[in-house]
């Protein structure tokens, strides 16, 4: 229909330069309102492909970012444990040092009952156990036992001897006084045993504890422990039984009780008892201090005095250290809340304190990535904890707070695992180091992938302002023209008029 309109050569002109006009009004306009200058691969296909190409990069580095973030603070939170967790070795440091000065060690004096040690001649001791000691108990002699008297002929009973008295005299015997056995021409070794046992037996007040024997024909006298005995009478008898007028016994001691010095150092000598009790001379009282947090038990000892008893009444008990004994359980608490600590360090599902492996990539491809997972310093695998394989702290126990070596050998310990967490939070602080750098240069990466895509793309928005205003000049110069053209038809009109 519109091949039917006849326009006239300077219409038309004019009309192409309005339509081309409004061509280039519609491209600026659209360039005003994107900022592009290449919005297809129409505008410029060179141009438009290799900045989506650009984009495209820039865009998969940004999505990489977010991995980043959670790496950086993953490494963050493993670095706040790291920081909590020496912070807390470092207490136990001071909870160690303050037991370890700690010298409120509970103590009891005893008297010395010498009577009751050296009773009887037998050997008394005094006994520890519990405490620092365990439950095999210490025995330590409170007294030096008596040896019993014996006297024995140098010869057999020869049965030869006309007859004659034998007398027998010892402390505690006849009151004193010498026993006379008679012996007569030809007693046999068995004869001679049981008169002098029969004399013995009749004896005012008893035997004194001294008794005959014989063997081999050969006759020996054994008295109680401490007793020495003294021999005579007639001297064939005498001879016959290889004794001499007046002969003694030498071997008879009796029993001699320690004194509080010797006890001193009889205890703090013995190598079971070491850093475990102290024993002192307090005022001439024997003082036993318990070097421990758990009562000891003292047996041979009532609640006053030192006696070598074995019954109930014969047994007491020295308190323990109640400071230490506070200390263990606080640090125990410490340790208990480590492992709390490093259980709770996680982020985002990943906690390096468990020996948990954190992958941050860094580029698009995967290619270049960090893997960031606690290790020692062989490179095997491990966890932040007091495990034996970890920090190796072990739980404090009343032995342990009752040695001052264990609780300096525990001192020792516990500045290895510090520098084995500070290692660690070193070589965590590392990578954060590298990944914080990787994300600063990703950053930068990507500012400059976009800016080289814009540079291919973006418009000259004061350009295409100038050239809309060109435009907007030459449509309204097109319009004109057009009125000019169309009023040579219109002169024809008038002709009609």
């Amino acid at each position: 229909m519109a091949n039917n309109i006849v326009l006239s050569s300077a219409i038309r002109a004019s009309l192409l330069t309005l339509q081309s006009t409004a061509d280039l009004q519609s491209r600026v306009q659209e360039r005003l309102a994107t900022g592009k200058k290449v919005n297809s691969a129409l505008d410029n296909p060179t141009n438009f492909f290799t900045a989506a190409s650009l984009s495209r990069r820039g865009n998969d580095l940004s999505s990489l970012l977010d991995g980043m973030s959670n790496g950086i603070k993953t490494l963050e939170a493993a670095d706040n444990a790291m920081t909590s967790i020496s912070r807390t070795i470092e207490t136990m440091q001071a909870n160690i040092r303050s037991a370890r000065q700690d010298k409120s060690f509970k103590g009891v004096s005893y008297t010395q009952d010498t009577a009751a040690i050296t009773a009887g001649g037998t050997a008394k001791n005094i006994s520890f156990s519990g405490g620092a000691v365990g439950t095999t108990p210490v025995n330590v002699a409170l007294n030096s036992a008596a040896t019993a008297a014996t006297l024995t002929g140098s010869q057999a009973i020869a049965g030869t001897y006309t007859g004659g008295s034998f007398t027998i005299q010892a402390a505690g015997l006849n009151g004193g006084t010498a026993v006379n056995v008679t012996i007569a021409n030809d007693d046999t070794p068995a004869a001679v045993v049981s008169a002098i046992n029969t004399a013995l037996d009749a004896a005012t007040g008893g035997d004194g504890g001294i008794t005959a024997s014989e063997a081999g024909g050969v006759l020996t006298l054994t008295g109680v422990t401490g007793n020495n005995i003294t021999v005579g009478g007639t001297a064939s008898v005498l001879t016959e039984f290889g004794f001499t007028a007046g002969q003694v016994s030498s071997n008879g001691v009796a029993s001699v009780a320690q004194t509080v010095d010797q006890l001193v150092t009889s205890i703090n000598g013995n190598v079971s008892l070491a850093d475990k009790i102290r024993a002192s001379n307090d005022g001439g009282k024997l003082r036993i201090e318990n070097l421990s947090t758990e009562n000891l038990s003292v047996v041979g000892a009532s609640a006053t005095a030192v006696n070598g008893g074995t019954g109930g009444g014969n047994t007491t008990a020295v308190g323990g250290n109640e400071v230490r004994k506070s200390l263990i359980a606080q640090f125990n608490e410490l340790r208990r809340q480590l492992d709390k600590i490093a259980g709770d360090s996680g982020f985002n599902g990943v906690n390096l304190l468990k020996a948990d492996k954190l992958k941050v990539i860094f580029n698009e491809s995967g290619t270049s990535l960090l893997e960031i997972q606690g290790k020692d310093v062989n490179g095997n695998v491990r966890g932040i904890s007091t495990d034996p394989n970890s920090l190796d702290i072990g739980a404090a126990d009343a032995t342990e707070f009752s040695d001052d070596d264990a609780l300096d050998a525990r001192l020792d310990k516990l500045s290895n695992s510090l520098t084995v967490v500070q290692t660690q939070a070193s070589s965590f602080g590392s990578s954060l180091a590298t990944v914080q750098i990787r994300q600063e240069f990703t950053k930068m990466m990507i500012n400059t992938l976009q800016t080289g895509a814009d540079n291919l793309t973006l418009a000259d928005t004061n350009e295409e302002g100038a050239n809309l205003l060109a435009l907007n000049t030459r449509q309204q110069l097109s319009q004109t023209a057009l009125s000019l053209a169309s009023q040579a038809s219109q002169a024809v009109l008038r002709l009609f008029g």
